[in-house]
This record gives C-alpha cells, sequence and structure tokens, in this order.
C-alpha cells in the first residue's frame, strides 16, 4: 500500500517512510498527545528540530509508546535538525547530543541542517541588532557545517545526514564537496510548488525530496481548494488533502503533515494510489506558483514564530 512505502537512503542506512508527521507545534502538551495520535494511526517517520522547542515533549511520547509495546525504537525513523546559531564546526556535536537527549534516542536516523544560513552563535535562537534585523555569522562556511555532520556519521550515532530550506544551487555545492552524500533534502513542496528541477537533480544522485507544508499550511491560496485537486477528489471518494499527499508519494518524494486533530491525522495517512491521469491532469492543469515560506532566502522560518528565550521557558 502506498501509505506503507518506503524510500532506500542512498547515503544513508535503511530506508525512509513517504508518510512523516512534522512535529512544529507550539504547545508541548499538544505535541506529546499529537506524536501518540500519529504513531496509533501507523506514522513512523517524525520530524523534529531543535528550533521547534519541544524535542522532550516528542521524546517522551516515543519513550511511552515504545514502554507500552506499540512499538520498538527501530520501527521508527526519527529526524531531527542543527538551527542555525550552532553551525560552527565545535557547536554541532553538541547540539546533536543535546537532540539525543531531549528526544530520549540513542541515535537519529537523520540530522539536517535546518537552514544554510549561520546565525550569530549562542543560546538567542533569534539573534537580532538594535534594528530588527537577523545576526548572520560570517565566520563559517555551509561545507563546514557539512564536514562537522559527517564526522556525527563516522561516530555512528548518526544514521544519515542532509539539508533543509535549500536552494539547488547550495545543493550542488555540498553535494560536489562532500565525502558523505546528502541522504535527504527537505524543502517546501506541494502542488503550487512541484520543484520539478529540484526533484529530478535529487533523484539523479540518489537524495530523497522531502516535502513539507505538503498541502499548503492553511495559507491563501488554499492548494485544497484547487478545482484540479476538488475534482479529483470528489471522483475518486477521497479528500483533497489525500490527493495531494497521494500525488507527492507517487511522484517519489516522502512528505510531512501536521495536526493536533486525531480525525486529521488519520485521514493525512489514509491516501491510496492515484490513477494516471489524475497525477497527469495535477502536473499539466495546476497552474498556481506560490512559494509560502521565504526561510530559503533569508535562514528565517516562516512558519514558526518568534519566541524569545524568556518567553521560552515560561
Amino acid at each position: 500500500m502506498l501509505r506503507f512505502k518506503r524510500i532506500p537512503l542512498s547515503h544513508g542506512t535503511g530506508t525512509i517512510p513517504v508518510a512523516g508527521f512534522g512535529t512544529l507545534i507550539p504547545d508541548v502538551t499538544a505535541t506529546k498527545q499529537a506524536v501518540k495520535a500519529a504513531l496509533s494511526t501507523g506514522f513512523r517517520h517524525f520530524d523534529c528540530a531543535e528550533r521547534y522547542l519541544n524535542e522532550e515533549a516528542v521524546g517522551a511520547a516515543f519513550s511511552e509508546s515504545i514502554a507500552a509495546g506499540i512499538l520498538r525504537r527501530e520501527d521508527l525513523f526519527v529526524t531531527t535538525k542543527l538551527w542555525n546559531t550552532n553551525h560552527r564546526p565545535e557547536r554541532v556535536r553538541p547540539a546533536f547530543e543535546a537532540s539525543c537527549r531531549r528526544l530520549k534516542v540513542d541515535y537519529v536516523d537523520a540530522y539536517l541542517i535546518h537552514t544554510p544560513f549561520a546565525f550569530l552563535p549562542g543560546e538567542e535562537k533569534d539573534p537580532r541588532d538594535e534594528y530588527g534585523h537577523v545576526i548572520y555569522d560570517p565566520g563559517v562556511k555551509l561545507v563546514d557545517t557539512w564536514r562537522a555532520l559527517e564526522k556525527l556519521v563516522d561516530s555512528g550515532r548518526c544514521r544519515s545526514i542532509g539539508l533543509s530550506d535549500v536552494s539547488l544551487e547550495k545543493l550542488k555545492e555540498i553535494v560536489e564537496a562532500a565525502r558523505i552524500k546528502p541522504a535527504i533534502v527537505q524543502v517546501e513542496a506541494h502542488p503550487y510548488l512541484p520543484e520539478w528541477e529540484l526533484l529530478e537533480y535529487c533523484q539523479k544522485h540518489g537524495i530523497v525530496l522531502l516535502a513539507f507544508a505538503a498541502l499548503g499550511h492553511a495559507m491563501v491560496p488554499n492548494l485544497l481548494e484547487d478545482p484540479v485537486v476538488t475534482r479529483i477528489a470528489k471522483r475518486l471518494g477521497k479528500t483533497p488533502a489525500q490527493v495531494a499527499l497521494a500525488w507527492a508519494a507517487q511522484r517519489g518524494t516522502a512528505f510531512l503533515t501536521t495536526s493536533k486533530n486525531p480525525k486529521r491525522i488519520d485521514e493525512n495517512f489514509d491516501f491510496s494510489t492515484l490513477p494516471e491521469d489524475a497525477m497527469l491532469q495535477m502536473r499539466e492543469h495546476i497552474t498556481t506558483n506560490v512559494r509560502f515560506n521565504g526561510v530559503v532566502d533569508t535562514g528565517v522560518p516562516g512558519f514558526i514564530p518568534r519566541v524569545t528565550e524568556v518567553q521560552a521557558t515560561k
């Protein structure tokens, strides 16, 4: 069945489930409940990040579910990400180990550089100057950070490495310089931003394209109200969300969805193969083209609210 499909990692160990659950949920109690609901539904691929400030809640859901015998650690595919303030090579391993502790795991299946932009190193996640501008760190290059990730793979506690929120040009730079190639590239991708050129490059180099905002993140224009998608959904007796997710899986990408609603979580896992004519219609007749998150240009995620360290600890 399409929902249980896994994609081999050419530059890592094992396979990645196409259906992934994103954990960008601001409330930690809601995070834990949502992860438990996703595990119960059948999701086994979870996308986390230091920057989401909720890895402890995700880890608690994992450990409680494992202790209850619902699943084994080896059934899970756990991804987390290195934040922009930790790009300096000497900060990479401590950041990685801190994420492992919070997630209560001995290893992660994939560790991604959250964005290719290095911020001023330190505890402040969103460093700004007196004018409110991000303070970048010119003292480190992306390839230096990548070399530190390669050492994590050598250590055995990191099964694969990759990039997130990256342009095709920046990806090519790392692929050409890497000793261990990226296994995964996580970018915004959906029928309104199909990223065909990037997908073609990834497939040529054995890299899995992992799509976030696979349903358009409920933003305007609303992908789930697109006439091409809704017509296909009506014809097949599926929801527009299920059509968009099946499209993502069938074209060879993995994807992430996020919800706190158990019924919506179930719906997002209950997708199935689309007929070829539906795939063709989506490729040829959807003309809207929009990027909902400008992180690829600045390193500042559009979906993560700005939180000061004081607020984050309340």
